[in-house]
């Protein structure tokens, strides 16, 4: 169980630190800086993709224990996308604040002029107790200023359903393992797939149509509290991709181990 804890908070770190690089982006429109903004999405890359890393053998160890003991394995997985929603939820909740923290790291970067001298300069006690000072919890009236009219809803759409396969893609080929052991290898290779196809969709319907919408924020051909609007309903639209994910596991996973035989020669 305790294993299970471990990857349940590595998730969770994953999709707050993704979920969060919206606020990057929008202190860079907001300051004018987003090519700064992009660069410091470096930082939450990195913090992802080390969670994903250690988190990845916690996993498959998990899967290597429920084959050897013979037990269900689907509630863990299921409890595991739940923490996938939560990390969402909290990085909604925490949009405000780091909006402004974004601010601020933007400016020291434009001073000290590299990510290592900014993390030397920034990263200290006395910085870490100047954070509260920078907490923005939402408030009501924002949210109910929060308008999906305009932000176009396939956009939406789309980044639910891209969430939703990134969300189960690894833990549906992993279940499938435990459906067909004697196609392991292969359906193992096939979370690739199922995140491909997330990826390309990801590349070639929403990135360029973000970035669109947000050169016009910048140009002044759209007001502020619409590109913030988009990101919110991005990041919510995240949220329900979690949502979306619980539902897709089992289908996945079944998938997965119907198509495992056809690689065979």
């Amino acid at each position: 169980m305790n294993m299970v804890w471990i990857i349940c908070l590595f998730t969770f770190v994953i999709h707050t630190s993704e979920t969060l690089s919206y606020a990057l982006r929008y202190a860079g429109v907001q300051t004018g800086r987003l090519a700064v903004a992009l660069s410091l999405t470096g930082i939450i890359v990195l913090v992802s993709r080390t969670s994903n890393m250690i988190q990845a053998p916690f996993t498959g160890g998990l899967i290597d224990h429920a084959s050897a003991e013979n037990t269900d394995v689907l509630p863990f997985l299921h409890m595991i996308i739940g923490m996938a929603s939560l990390g969402t939820l909290a990085a909604i909740l925490l949009f405000p604040t780091l909006v402004q923290l974004s601010k601020r790291l933007i400016a020291h970067l434009e001073l000290t002029g590299s990510l290592p001298q900014m993390l030397k300069t920034t990263v200290s006690i006395h910085s870490i107790r100047q954070v509260k000072h920078h907490i923005r919890l939402p408030r009501l009236p924002d949210l109910a200023r929060f308008r999906i009219k305009g932000i176009p809803y396939r956009l939406l759409l789309l980044n639910c359903m891209v969430t939703g396969i990134y969300t189960t893609g690894v833990l549906a080929t992993l279940y499938a393992s435990l459906l067909v052991p004697e196609f392991k290898a292969t359906v193992l290779s096939a979370s690739g797939t199922i995140n491909g196809i997330a990826t390309i969709i990801l590349t070639i319907f929403i990135d360029p149509q973000v970035g669109l919408l947000t050169d016009k924020a910048m140009q002044g051909q759209s007001e502020m509290t619409h590109i913030r609007d988009i990101y919110l309903g991005l990041m919510i639209s995240r949220f329900f991709g979690t949502l979306l994910a619980q539902l897709l596991l089992v289908p996945a996973a079944y998938w997965v181990a119907w198509i495992a035989p056809m690689f065979q020669t």
